[in-house]
C-alpha cells in the first residue's frame, strides 16, 4: 500500500493483520466479494442498536422489507459474515470448485479476513451476528434469475420472495463448554443468494472496507462501488443518496456527514466532493477500480501466495486481485512464468493507469 498520510490514519482503523496473506493464503487471496442487489438496496441497519420495527424499502418498481427478529435486525458489521462466506465461495468457482450453500471454516479466519480482534469477545460478537443474520427476513420482489426459486416473472404477474440471510448454522466449541474457544462453524446461506453467487452477480471491494469507522461510510462507499464502478466519476442527488443509504436521520444532518466525508476523503476507490449549489454528491475514481472482461481467452494456473505480497509492492493502492482478474482476461497466450507476468502487469498497470 501507499503511505498513509496521518489524515487518514486518523479516519481509518488500524490494520489489524498486515501479513495476514502469509498465514492464511486461502483466505486472504479470495477476491472480497459483495453482492450487487444487497449494495444497491438497504438490507442492514446502520446502528449496534437493536432495531426491531419492519422496514420498507422502493426503488425504481424494485422493493423490500426487512422483517428483524426479537435480537434486532442484521446490521452491516453482521454482513462481514456474509461478505466473507460469499468471498470463499466465489473464489471456489473461480478455480473450478464445486460449490455448495454450505460451507466450513475457522472462525478465526474469518475475524481476521475482516480486520478484527480475536479475543474471546470478538468470537461472541460472531455468534451474536449469527443470531440477528438468522432472525433477520427479507420480504421481496428482487429476483435472482436462474436457478432456484427466484425465475423470472411473465406477464403481469409479480413474483415475491420470503428468505432468511442464513439458513442454519452450526459451531464446535472446545470440550462442548457453552464460553469455550469456537474451533469450526458450518453455515449455511439462503438459496436466493446462492443463485446471485452462481450468476456472478457480485463486486469486488477494497480491503479498507474493513476499516472504514463509521457504518455510514461502509454504505456510502457500497453505492459508490455500485453506481460508479469502474467510470470516472458518478453523480447523485443528496437525498436519493440518503434514501439508497437507508439510514435513518435527517436530511440536514447527512448533509454534514457527506460534507465531513468529502473533506477527509478516506474512502477507498473514491474521492467524494459534495456540490452545495445542486446539493448533489459527486464520485471519482482512484484509478483503483478496474474494468473486467469475466472471460478468460487461455487457462493459467493458479498464481502462488507470495506473488500476491509482490503485485502489492509493484501497484500500491490496487486491489490486485480486481488486477488479476483483468489480466486473466487479457491474456491471449498462456505465460512460461506465470507469477512474473503478473507482477509485471500490475507494475505496468501502476505506470500508465488510464491505458
Amino acid at each position: 500500500m501507499v503511505p498513509e498520510t496521518p489524515n487518514l490514519l486518523d479516519q481509518l482503523l488500524p490494520d489489524r493483520h498486515p501479513q495476514a496473506d502469509f498465514f492464511i493464503c486461502d483466505v486472504a487471496d479470495a477476491v472480497l466479494k459483495d453482492l450487487i442487489p444487497q449494495m444497491e438496496h438497504p438490507f442492514y441497519v446502520l446502528s449496534k442498536k437493536p432495531e426491531t420495527a419492519v422496514r420498507r424499502y422502493e426503488h425504481d418498481g424494485k422493493w423490500l422489507e426487512v422483517i428483524p427478529s426479537a435480537k434486532g435486525q442484521a446490521t452491516i458489521y453482521d454482513k462481514d459474515i456474509l461478505i466473507y462466506v460469499v468471498s470463499q465461495i466465489m473464489h471456489r468457482l473461480n478455480r473450478g470448485e464445486q460449490v455448495e450453500r454450505r460451507i466450513q471454516f475457522n472462525p478465526r479466519d474469518l475475524l481476521i479476513f475482516v480486520n478484527r480482534g480475536t479475543g474471546g469477545k470478538d468470537y461472541e460478537a460472531f455468534c451474536e451476528a449469527l443470531d440477528r443474520l438468522m432472525g433477520t427476513v427479507i420480504k421481496t420482489n428482487i429476483t435472482t434469475e436462474g436457478e432456484g426459486p427466484d425465475p423470472v416473472p411473465v406477464g403481469d404477474e409479480e413474483r415475491l420472495g420470503w428468505f432468511h440471510l442464513i439458513e442454519s448454522a452450526h459451531i464446535n466449541r472446545k470440550n462442548g463448554e457453552e464460553k469455550g474457544r469456537i474451533l469450526s462453524a458450518e453455515i449455511q446461506i439462503s438459496e436466493w443468494i446462492f443463485n446471485s453467487i452462481r450468476r456472478k452477480s457480485v463486486l469486488t471491494l477494497h480491503r479498507d472496507y474493513f476499516r472504514l469507522r463509521k457504518p455510514i461510510e461502509r454504505r456510502v462507499y457500497e453505492i459508490a462501488r455500485k453506481m460508479c464502478g469502474a467510470r470516472p466519476e458518478f453523480e447523485i442527488g443528496l437525498e436519493k443518496l440518503l434514501k439508497r443509504t437507508g439510514a435513518r436521520t435527517e436530511l440536514k444532518r447527512f448533509r454534514h456527514t457527506l460534507r465531513d466525508i468529502a473533506t477527509h476523503n478516506h474512502l477507498p476507490d473514491y474521492t467524494v466532493a459534495y456540490d452545495e449549489a445542486r446539493d448533489m454528491v459527486i464520485f471519482r475514481g482512484r484509478g483503483t477500480v478496474v474494468a473486467v472482461d469475466p472471460v478468460s481467452k487461455v487457462h493459467i494456473p493458479p498464481l502462488q501466495a507470495e506473488t500476491y505480497a509482490h503485485a502489492r509492492r509493484a501497484a500500491p493502492g490496487w486491489d490486485v486481485h480486481m488486477l488479476e482478474q483483468q489480466w486473466r482476461s487479457w491474456t491471449d497466450t498462456a505465460p512460461q512464468n506465470a507469477d512474473a507476468a503478473f507482477i509485471g502487469f500490475c507494475r505496468k498497470r501502476f505506470e500508465t493507469p488510464l491505458s
